[in-house]
Protein backbone atom coordinates (compact mmCIF):
# COMPACT_ATOMS: atom_id res chain seq x y z
CA UNK A 1 0.00 0.00 0.00
CA UNK A 2 1.17 3.47 -0.25
CA UNK A 3 1.37 6.20 1.86
CA UNK A 4 -1.25 7.59 0.85
CA UNK A 5 -3.55 4.71 0.56
CA UNK A 6 -2.26 3.42 4.39
CA UNK A 7 -3.43 7.04 5.38
CA UNK A 8 -7.07 6.60 3.67
CA UNK A 9 -7.42 3.36 5.38
CA UNK A 10 -6.32 5.00 8.93
CA UNK A 11 -8.57 7.61 8.43
CA UNK A 12 -11.28 5.50 7.41
CA UNK A 13 -10.79 2.84 10.27
CA UNK A 14 -10.89 5.48 12.58
CA UNK A 15 -13.87 7.11 11.19
CA UNK A 16 -15.89 3.76 11.73
CA UNK A 17 -14.35 3.10 15.03
CA UNK A 18 -15.47 6.50 16.66
CA UNK A 19 -18.81 6.19 15.24
CA UNK A 20 -18.79 2.34 17.11
CA UNK A 21 -17.48 3.55 20.33
CA UNK A 22 -20.20 6.13 20.91
CA UNK A 23 -22.88 2.87 20.14
CA UNK A 24 -20.96 0.45 22.01
CA UNK A 25 -20.16 2.23 25.16
CA UNK A 26 -23.84 2.87 26.00
CA UNK A 27 -24.49 -0.72 26.01
CA UNK A 28 -22.98 -2.11 30.00
CA UNK A 29 -24.17 0.89 31.17
CA UNK A 30 -27.96 1.98 29.71
CA UNK A 31 -29.83 -0.58 31.81
CA UNK A 32 -28.58 0.77 34.91
CA UNK A 33 -29.85 4.48 33.72
CA UNK A 34 -32.78 3.66 32.28
CA UNK A 35 -34.21 2.69 35.74
CA UNK A 36 -34.49 7.06 36.36
CA UNK A 37 -35.81 7.93 32.99
CA UNK A 38 -39.36 9.49 32.80
CA UNK A 39 -41.89 6.30 31.68
CA UNK A 40 -39.44 3.84 31.91
CA UNK A 41 -40.06 -0.08 31.66
CA UNK A 42 -37.70 -3.21 31.16
CA UNK A 43 -39.92 -3.18 27.31
CA UNK A 44 -39.14 0.13 27.00
CA UNK A 45 -35.48 0.13 28.16
CA UNK A 46 -34.43 -2.95 25.77
CA UNK A 47 -36.37 -0.54 22.89
CA UNK A 48 -33.83 2.10 23.83
CA UNK A 49 -30.97 -0.17 23.48
CA UNK A 50 -31.76 -1.62 20.35
CA UNK A 51 -33.30 0.51 18.08
CA UNK A 52 -30.75 1.96 16.44
CA UNK A 53 -30.28 -1.28 14.85
CA UNK A 54 -33.44 -0.96 13.01
CA UNK A 55 -32.85 2.48 11.55
CA UNK A 56 -29.06 1.43 10.59
CA UNK A 57 -30.77 -1.96 9.50
CA UNK A 58 -33.04 0.01 7.29
CA UNK A 59 -30.81 3.07 5.66
CA UNK A 60 -27.44 1.91 5.44
CA UNK A 61 -27.70 0.35 2.19
CA UNK A 62 -30.06 3.40 1.03
CA UNK A 63 -27.25 5.57 2.07
CA UNK A 64 -24.86 3.74 0.05
CA UNK A 65 -27.19 3.66 -3.15
CA UNK A 66 -27.26 7.39 -2.71
CA UNK A 67 -23.59 8.15 -2.13
CA UNK A 68 -22.94 6.41 -5.64
CA UNK A 69 -24.91 8.86 -7.19
CA UNK A 70 -23.91 12.34 -5.33
CA UNK A 71 -20.49 11.06 -4.00
CA UNK A 72 -19.18 9.23 -0.78
CA UNK A 73 -18.04 12.15 1.59
CA UNK A 74 -21.56 14.40 1.58
CA UNK A 75 -23.28 10.82 2.63
CA UNK A 76 -20.51 10.38 4.98
CA UNK A 77 -21.03 13.89 6.91
CA UNK A 78 -24.45 14.05 6.49
CA UNK A 79 -24.78 10.33 8.13
CA UNK A 80 -22.63 11.46 11.02
CA UNK A 81 -24.48 15.05 11.41
CA UNK A 82 -27.88 12.96 11.91
CA UNK A 83 -25.58 10.79 14.34
CA UNK A 84 -24.49 13.82 16.52
CA UNK A 85 -27.84 15.46 16.67
CA UNK A 86 -28.82 12.14 17.71
CA UNK A 87 -26.52 11.65 20.74
CA UNK A 88 -27.44 15.78 21.61
CA UNK A 89 -31.58 14.28 22.02
CA UNK A 90 -30.11 11.63 24.21
CA UNK A 91 -27.98 13.14 26.36
CA UNK A 92 -30.18 16.01 26.81
CA UNK A 93 -33.02 13.77 27.69
CA UNK A 94 -35.59 13.07 31.14
CA UNK A 95 -37.91 10.34 29.58
CA UNK A 96 -37.18 6.93 28.23
CA UNK A 97 -38.87 8.27 24.66
CA UNK A 98 -37.11 11.05 24.52
CA UNK A 99 -34.13 8.65 24.59
CA UNK A 100 -35.47 5.98 22.20
CA UNK A 101 -35.72 8.90 19.70
CA UNK A 102 -32.28 9.76 20.03
CA UNK A 103 -31.06 6.25 19.88
CA UNK A 104 -33.37 5.99 16.33
CA UNK A 105 -31.37 8.86 14.96
CA UNK A 106 -27.76 7.78 16.19
CA UNK A 107 -29.15 4.70 14.09
CA UNK A 108 -30.02 6.72 11.34
CA UNK A 109 -26.78 8.11 10.68
CA UNK A 110 -26.02 5.00 8.61
CA UNK A 111 -22.78 5.31 6.77
CA UNK A 112 -21.02 1.52 7.56
CA UNK A 113 -21.98 0.77 3.90
CA UNK A 114 -20.68 4.17 2.52
CA UNK A 115 -17.44 4.60 4.21
CA UNK A 116 -16.39 1.00 2.49
CA UNK A 117 -17.39 2.23 -0.54
CA UNK A 118 -15.54 5.24 -0.08
CA UNK A 119 -12.63 3.45 0.82
CA UNK A 120 -12.88 0.79 -2.17
CA UNK A 121 -12.52 4.22 -4.14
CA UNK A 122 -9.52 5.14 -2.33
CA UNK A 123 -7.63 2.18 -2.48
CA UNK A 124 -6.35 -0.31 -5.19
CA UNK A 125 -7.86 -3.56 -5.70
CA UNK A 126 -4.64 -5.74 -4.80
CA UNK A 127 -4.66 -3.97 -1.77
CA UNK A 128 -8.58 -3.34 -0.85
CA UNK A 129 -8.56 -6.68 1.57
CA UNK A 130 -5.63 -5.14 4.02
CA UNK A 131 -7.72 -2.21 3.94
CA UNK A 132 -10.84 -3.72 4.91
CA UNK A 133 -9.26 -5.99 7.40
CA UNK A 134 -7.72 -2.62 8.99
CA UNK A 135 -11.09 -1.39 9.23
CA UNK A 136 -12.68 -4.88 10.78
CA UNK A 137 -9.67 -4.49 13.51
CA UNK A 138 -10.77 -1.12 14.16
CA UNK A 139 -14.28 -2.03 14.90
CA UNK A 140 -13.15 -5.09 17.15
CA UNK A 141 -10.84 -2.80 19.27
CA UNK A 142 -13.50 -0.07 19.45
CA UNK A 143 -16.05 -2.90 21.33
CA UNK A 144 -13.51 -4.16 23.61
CA UNK A 145 -12.62 -0.24 24.19
CA UNK A 146 -16.19 0.45 24.96
CA UNK A 147 -16.97 -2.64 27.27
CA UNK A 148 -14.30 -0.37 29.90
CA UNK A 149 -14.64 2.71 29.28
CA UNK A 150 -18.36 2.77 29.23
CA UNK A 151 -18.68 1.82 33.25
CA UNK A 152 -15.68 4.24 34.02
CA UNK A 153 -17.00 7.04 31.92
CA UNK A 154 -20.61 6.58 33.27
CA UNK A 155 -19.03 6.91 37.24
CA UNK A 156 -17.38 10.39 35.79
CA UNK A 157 -19.69 11.75 33.29
CA UNK A 158 -22.64 9.73 33.70
CA UNK A 159 -24.81 8.65 30.96
CA UNK A 160 -25.33 12.19 29.36
CA UNK A 161 -22.27 12.88 29.22
CA UNK A 162 -21.28 9.81 27.24
CA UNK A 163 -24.05 10.87 24.76
CA UNK A 164 -22.26 14.51 24.78
CA UNK A 165 -19.01 12.50 24.19
CA UNK A 166 -20.43 10.69 21.55
CA UNK A 167 -21.84 13.77 19.60
CA UNK A 168 -18.47 15.03 20.05
CA UNK A 169 -16.64 11.81 18.44
CA UNK A 170 -19.12 12.03 16.04
CA UNK A 171 -18.13 15.88 14.92
CA UNK A 172 -14.69 14.82 14.77
CA UNK A 173 -15.27 11.95 12.38
CA UNK A 174 -16.57 15.21 10.39
CA UNK A 175 -13.68 16.76 10.35
CA UNK A 176 -11.64 13.72 9.45
CA UNK A 177 -13.78 13.61 6.05
CA UNK A 178 -13.45 17.44 5.66
CA UNK A 179 -9.85 17.70 6.09
CA UNK A 180 -7.70 14.47 6.50
CA UNK A 181 -10.06 11.72 4.14
CA UNK A 182 -8.87 12.59 0.25
CA UNK A 183 -11.59 12.86 -1.38
CA UNK A 184 -11.16 10.08 -5.41
CA UNK A 185 -10.74 11.06 -8.15
CA UNK A 186 -14.13 8.97 -9.31
CA UNK A 187 -16.65 7.40 -7.37
CA UNK A 188 -17.75 3.98 -8.88
CA UNK A 189 -19.73 0.83 -7.81
CA UNK A 190 -17.14 -1.76 -6.60
CA UNK A 191 -18.96 -5.33 -6.75
CA UNK A 192 -16.52 -6.46 -3.39
CA UNK A 193 -17.60 -3.60 -1.29
CA UNK A 194 -20.55 -2.19 -2.10
CA UNK A 195 -24.58 -3.19 -2.99
CA UNK A 196 -25.76 -4.18 -6.16
CA UNK A 197 -29.42 -3.98 -6.63
CA UNK A 198 -30.17 -6.17 -9.16
CA UNK A 199 -28.10 -8.81 -7.07
CA UNK A 200 -30.68 -8.90 -4.13
CA UNK A 201 -32.49 -11.38 -5.23
CA UNK A 202 -29.79 -13.89 -5.99
CA UNK A 203 -28.07 -13.08 -2.70
CA UNK A 204 -31.59 -13.82 -0.82
CA UNK A 205 -32.33 -17.42 -2.26
CA UNK A 206 -28.59 -18.27 -1.75
CA UNK A 207 -28.86 -20.93 1.34
CA UNK A 208 -25.94 -21.06 2.42
CA UNK A 209 -25.63 -17.45 2.49
CA UNK A 210 -28.99 -16.83 4.56
CA UNK A 211 -27.59 -19.11 7.26
CA UNK A 212 -24.68 -16.84 7.60
CA UNK A 213 -27.29 -13.79 7.43
CA UNK A 214 -29.16 -15.46 10.42
CA UNK A 215 -26.01 -16.86 12.27
CA UNK A 216 -24.74 -12.96 12.58
CA UNK A 217 -28.42 -12.07 13.44
CA UNK A 218 -28.60 -14.23 16.11
CA UNK A 219 -25.09 -13.59 17.50
CA UNK A 220 -26.06 -9.54 17.79
CA UNK A 221 -29.02 -10.86 19.42
CA UNK A 222 -27.47 -12.61 21.87
CA UNK A 223 -24.95 -9.87 22.50
CA UNK A 224 -27.40 -6.83 22.77
CA UNK A 225 -30.06 -9.14 24.74
CA UNK A 226 -27.76 -10.26 27.06
CA UNK A 227 -26.46 -6.54 28.05
CA UNK A 228 -30.23 -5.56 28.31
CA UNK A 229 -29.83 -7.28 31.66
CA UNK A 230 -26.39 -8.34 32.81
CA UNK A 231 -25.52 -4.75 34.12
CA UNK A 232 -28.53 -5.31 36.10
CA UNK A 233 -27.74 -8.82 37.50
CA UNK A 234 -24.17 -7.69 38.18
CA UNK A 235 -25.79 -5.15 40.84
CA UNK A 236 -28.49 -6.54 41.92
CA UNK A 237 -27.70 -10.13 42.26
CA UNK A 238 -23.76 -10.28 42.21
CA UNK A 239 -23.82 -7.65 44.36
CA UNK A 240 -20.64 -5.53 42.28
CA UNK A 241 -21.61 -1.69 42.21
CA UNK A 242 -22.37 -0.20 38.95
CA UNK A 243 -18.51 2.18 39.45
CA UNK A 244 -16.72 -1.26 39.29
CA UNK A 245 -18.12 -3.57 36.27
CA UNK A 246 -15.22 -2.25 34.55
CA UNK A 247 -13.25 -4.51 36.85
CA UNK A 248 -14.91 -7.54 35.53
CA UNK A 249 -14.94 -6.57 32.20
CA UNK A 250 -11.86 -5.39 31.32
CA UNK A 251 -9.49 -8.35 32.77
CA UNK A 252 -12.17 -10.64 30.67
CA UNK A 253 -11.83 -8.94 27.47
CA UNK A 254 -8.05 -9.33 27.70
CA UNK A 255 -8.02 -13.17 28.43
CA UNK A 256 -10.80 -13.90 26.14
CA UNK A 257 -9.20 -11.68 22.47
CA UNK A 258 -6.04 -13.82 22.62
CA UNK A 259 -7.72 -16.98 23.34
CA UNK A 260 -9.55 -16.83 20.24
CA UNK A 261 -6.20 -16.76 18.16
CA UNK A 262 -5.83 -20.40 18.00
CA UNK A 263 -9.29 -21.58 17.11
CA UNK A 264 -8.98 -18.96 14.57
CA UNK A 265 -5.66 -20.58 12.86
CA UNK A 266 -7.15 -23.93 13.30
CA UNK A 267 -10.60 -22.98 11.42
CA UNK A 268 -8.02 -20.88 8.55
CA UNK A 269 -4.78 -22.45 8.25
CA UNK A 270 -5.17 -26.08 9.27
CA UNK A 271 -9.36 -26.19 7.32
CA UNK A 272 -11.43 -26.78 10.14
CA UNK A 273 -13.74 -23.56 9.52
CA UNK A 274 -17.44 -25.57 10.09
CA UNK A 275 -15.98 -27.74 13.24
CA UNK A 276 -14.63 -24.61 14.90
CA UNK A 277 -17.43 -22.35 13.72
CA UNK A 278 -20.08 -24.67 15.06
CA UNK A 279 -17.62 -25.25 18.51
CA UNK A 280 -18.20 -21.67 19.08
CA UNK A 281 -21.85 -21.37 18.46
CA UNK A 282 -21.99 -24.43 20.60
CA UNK A 283 -20.13 -22.58 23.48
CA UNK A 284 -22.38 -19.62 23.26
CA UNK A 285 -25.14 -21.70 23.79
CA UNK A 286 -23.43 -23.16 26.99
CA UNK A 287 -22.54 -19.60 28.32
CA UNK A 288 -26.15 -18.07 28.38
CA UNK A 289 -27.63 -21.27 29.40
CA UNK A 290 -25.42 -21.07 32.39
CA UNK A 291 -25.77 -17.34 33.26
CA UNK A 292 -29.43 -18.11 33.21
CA UNK A 293 -29.51 -20.13 35.90
CA UNK A 294 -25.27 -18.98 37.98
CA UNK A 295 -25.72 -15.21 37.71
CA UNK A 296 -26.23 -14.08 41.76
CA UNK A 297 -22.25 -14.33 41.81
CA UNK A 298 -19.30 -12.58 40.20
CA UNK A 299 -17.07 -14.96 39.85
CA UNK A 300 -19.86 -17.28 37.97
CA UNK A 301 -20.17 -14.09 35.86
CA UNK A 302 -16.87 -13.65 35.22
CA UNK A 303 -16.07 -17.40 34.07
CA UNK A 304 -19.25 -17.37 31.76
CA UNK A 305 -18.65 -14.01 30.57
CA UNK A 306 -15.17 -15.21 29.37
CA UNK A 307 -16.33 -17.94 27.81
CA UNK A 308 -19.05 -16.37 25.79
CA UNK A 309 -16.48 -13.34 24.75
CA UNK A 310 -13.87 -16.13 23.49
CA UNK A 311 -16.73 -17.68 21.44
CA UNK A 312 -18.15 -14.11 20.41
CA UNK A 313 -14.70 -12.82 19.23
CA UNK A 314 -14.11 -15.96 17.38
CA UNK A 315 -17.78 -15.82 15.44
CA UNK A 316 -16.92 -12.22 15.00
CA UNK A 317 -13.43 -12.90 13.05
CA UNK A 318 -15.29 -16.32 11.39
CA UNK A 319 -18.30 -14.93 9.97
CA UNK A 320 -17.40 -12.13 7.30
CA UNK A 321 -14.88 -14.66 6.28
CA UNK A 322 -17.48 -17.67 5.50
CA UNK A 323 -19.30 -14.79 3.61
CA UNK A 324 -15.82 -14.42 1.29
CA UNK A 325 -16.02 -17.45 0.59
CA UNK A 326 -19.22 -18.42 0.05
CA UNK A 327 -20.34 -15.23 -1.83
CA UNK A 328 -20.18 -15.70 -5.39
CA UNK A 329 -17.25 -13.58 -6.88
CA UNK A 330 -18.29 -10.54 -7.81
CA UNK A 331 -22.00 -10.59 -5.33
CA UNK A 332 -19.37 -10.25 -2.34
CA UNK A 333 -20.54 -6.48 -2.12
CA UNK A 334 -24.23 -7.24 -2.13
CA UNK A 335 -23.96 -9.97 0.44
CA UNK A 336 -21.64 -8.33 2.74
CA UNK A 337 -24.29 -5.50 2.50
CA UNK A 338 -27.39 -8.08 3.61
CA UNK A 339 -24.96 -9.21 5.85
CA UNK A 340 -24.30 -6.14 7.71
CA UNK A 341 -27.96 -5.31 7.67
CA UNK A 342 -28.89 -8.47 9.68
CA UNK A 343 -26.23 -8.04 11.85
CA UNK A 344 -28.03 -4.37 13.11
CA UNK A 345 -31.22 -6.29 12.98
CA UNK A 346 -30.28 -8.15 15.44
CA UNK A 347 -29.24 -6.08 18.07
CA UNK A 348 -32.77 -4.51 17.52
CA UNK A 349 -34.42 -7.47 18.32
CA UNK A 350 -32.35 -8.67 20.78
CA UNK A 351 -33.46 -4.83 22.46
CA UNK A 352 -36.38 -5.51 22.36
CA UNK A 353 -37.17 -8.67 23.18
CA UNK A 354 -34.75 -9.18 25.93
CA UNK A 355 -36.47 -6.34 27.11
CA UNK A 356 -40.05 -7.27 26.95
CA UNK A 357 -38.65 -10.74 28.54
CA UNK A 358 -37.07 -9.07 31.48
CA UNK A 359 -40.22 -7.64 32.32
CA UNK A 360 -42.58 -10.01 32.06
CA UNK A 361 -40.08 -12.83 33.56
CA UNK A 362 -37.29 -11.66 35.24
CA UNK A 363 -33.50 -11.75 34.56
CA UNK A 364 -33.02 -15.33 33.98
CA UNK A 365 -35.35 -15.67 31.32
CA UNK A 366 -33.39 -13.62 29.24
CA UNK A 367 -30.32 -15.55 29.11
CA UNK A 368 -32.74 -18.44 28.75
CA UNK A 369 -34.06 -17.05 25.77
CA UNK A 370 -30.33 -16.65 24.53
CA UNK A 371 -29.46 -19.97 24.91
CA UNK A 372 -32.50 -21.26 23.00
CA UNK A 373 -31.45 -18.84 19.94
CA UNK A 374 -27.92 -20.24 20.38
CA UNK A 375 -29.26 -23.90 20.14
CA UNK A 376 -31.63 -23.13 16.75
CA UNK A 377 -28.58 -21.46 15.13
CA UNK A 378 -26.44 -24.45 16.15
CA UNK A 379 -28.92 -26.60 14.45
CA UNK A 380 -28.95 -24.48 11.57
CA UNK A 381 -25.46 -24.02 11.11
CA UNK A 382 -24.70 -27.81 11.42
CA UNK A 383 -26.65 -28.54 8.86
CA UNK A 384 -23.98 -26.03 6.23
CA UNK A 385 -21.97 -27.38 3.98
CA UNK A 386 -17.98 -27.05 4.60
CA UNK A 387 -16.98 -23.86 2.46
CA UNK A 388 -14.15 -23.99 -0.03
CA UNK A 389 -10.85 -22.20 1.31
CA UNK A 390 -10.49 -19.33 -1.25
CA UNK A 391 -9.92 -15.73 -0.95
CA UNK A 392 -11.10 -13.21 -2.99
CA UNK A 393 -9.48 -10.79 -5.42
CA UNK A 394 -10.05 -8.13 -7.67
CA UNK A 395 -7.53 -7.71 -10.82
CA UNK A 396 -7.85 -4.57 -13.00
CA UNK A 397 -7.53 -5.54 -16.82
CA UNK A 398 -8.32 -2.51 -18.35
CA UNK A 399 -11.18 -1.81 -21.25
CA UNK A 400 -12.15 -4.75 -22.48
CA UNK A 401 -14.92 -5.76 -25.76
CA UNK A 402 -17.56 -7.02 -24.42
CA UNK A 403 -18.26 -9.54 -26.76
CA UNK A 404 -15.09 -11.25 -25.02
CA UNK A 405 -15.54 -10.87 -21.48
CA UNK A 406 -16.70 -14.27 -21.33
CA UNK A 407 -13.83 -15.74 -23.34
CA UNK A 408 -11.33 -13.94 -21.16
CA UNK A 409 -12.92 -15.11 -17.89
CA UNK A 410 -12.21 -18.82 -19.34
CA UNK A 411 -8.82 -18.07 -19.66
CA UNK A 412 -8.13 -16.62 -16.57
CA UNK A 413 -9.95 -19.06 -14.86
CA UNK A 414 -7.83 -21.40 -16.74
CA UNK A 415 -4.66 -20.13 -14.26
CA UNK A 416 -3.64 -22.58 -11.53
CA UNK A 417 -5.44 -21.53 -8.06
CA UNK A 418 -8.42 -19.79 -10.32
CA UNK A 419 -11.68 -20.82 -8.77
CA UNK A 420 -13.49 -18.58 -10.37
CA UNK A 421 -13.57 -15.32 -12.44
CA UNK A 422 -16.20 -13.08 -13.19
CA UNK A 423 -15.34 -10.02 -16.07
CA UNK A 424 -17.00 -7.15 -15.57
CA UNK A 425 -16.19 -5.21 -18.81
CA UNK A 426 -17.66 -1.76 -18.17
CA UNK A 427 -15.69 -1.99 -14.27
CA UNK A 428 -12.68 -3.07 -16.05
CA UNK A 429 -11.74 -5.48 -13.51
CA UNK A 430 -12.61 -9.50 -13.19
CA UNK A 431 -13.70 -10.56 -9.83
CA UNK A 432 -11.43 -13.70 -8.44
CA UNK A 433 -12.37 -16.71 -6.38
CA UNK A 434 -8.19 -18.12 -5.23
CA UNK A 435 -6.47 -20.73 -4.04
CA UNK A 436 -3.44 -18.55 -2.51
CA UNK A 437 -1.49 -21.66 -1.76
CA UNK A 438 -1.97 -23.14 -5.17
CA UNK A 439 -2.66 -19.86 -6.98
CA UNK A 440 0.03 -19.48 -10.26
CA UNK A 441 0.62 -15.69 -9.42
CA UNK A 442 2.97 -14.43 -12.73
CA UNK A 443 0.55 -16.18 -15.01
CA UNK A 444 -2.28 -14.12 -13.07
CA UNK A 445 -0.50 -11.09 -13.07
CA UNK A 446 0.00 -11.54 -16.91
CA UNK A 447 -3.84 -10.13 -17.29
CA UNK A 448 -3.42 -7.18 -15.19
CA UNK A 449 -3.04 -3.85 -16.33
CA UNK A 450 -0.69 -1.46 -14.32
CA UNK A 451 -2.76 -0.11 -11.22
CA UNK A 452 -3.23 3.72 -11.10
CA UNK A 453 -2.32 4.85 -7.37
Amino acid sequence: MSRNEVRSAAAMAGIYALRMLGLFMILPVFALYAEHLQGATPALAGLAIGIYGMTQALLQIPFCLVSDRIGRKPVIVFGLLVFAVGSVVAATADSIVLVILGRALQGAGAIAAAVMALTADLIREEHRVKAMAIIGMSIGASFALAMVLGPVLNNWIGVPGIFWLTSVLALAGVAAVVLIVPTPAVSRLHRDAGAVPEQFSSVLRDTQLLRLDVGIFCLHLVLTATFVVLPLALRDQAGLAAEHHWMLYLPVLVLSLPMAIPFILQAEKHRRMKEVFVGAILFIALAEGGLSFLHQSVVSIALLLFVFYTAFNLLEAILPSLIAKVAPADRKGTAMGVYSSSQFFGAFVGGTVGGWLHGQYGLGAVFLFCALVALGWLMLAASMRAPRYLGTRVLRIGPQDPANAQQLAAQISAVRGVAEAVVIPEDEVVYLKIDQHALDEAALRAFAVPAVK
